[in-house]
């Protein structure tokens, strides 16, 4: 949850559920990108056939479901490659603008950071198999008739 923004209710619950993030933290989001966006088109260019909350959408619905950008484009009516544009140029601009973006690894160096670790039980446990002495396992059976 982002600092200064207001808890989420029970309708953003859903709407988290649906796109990953809450509404107010959406909001945040859109107000990054409709800025990048007028700087983009000072150079001009092509109108979008998205508005900025169906991009942010369509790169939401990418990340969140793991589904190809083929079948995301579809949904919205674009090519596979503006598709997958679209998403990059999203990403780039939230990355850039430093607050969505993860710390890098430079700041696990840093001796004032505290880090969390969790560790997964990963033991080995035997797998059922069988043993490699019978030979009658998985042999075919041979037909009477030759």
């Amino acid at each position: 949850m982002i600092q200064g923004l207001p808890e989420p209710t029970k309708s953003d619950r859903k709407f988290r559920r649906l796109t990953g993030v809450y509404p107010q933290t959406f909001a945040k989001m859109v107000e990054i990108l409709e800025e990048a966006h007028k700087k983009k088109k000072l150079r001009g260019g092509c109108p979008n056939k998205l508005n900025i909350e169906g991009m942010l959408r369509m790169a939401l619905e990418y990340w969140r479901e793991y589904r190809t950008c083929f079948h995301v484009g579809e949904n919205y009516g674009l090519s596979e490659s503006n598709a997958y544009n679209t998403i990059k140029w999203v990403e780039n601009v939230l990355i850039k603008d430093g607050l969505f973006s993860l710390p890098g690894k430079k700041a696990l160096l840093d001796e004032e950071s505290e880090i969390e670790v969790i560790l997964p039980d990963a033991t080995e446990t035997p797998i059922e198999h069988p043993k490699r002495g019978r030979k009658i396992i998985t042999r075919e059976r041979k037909n009477a008739t030759h």
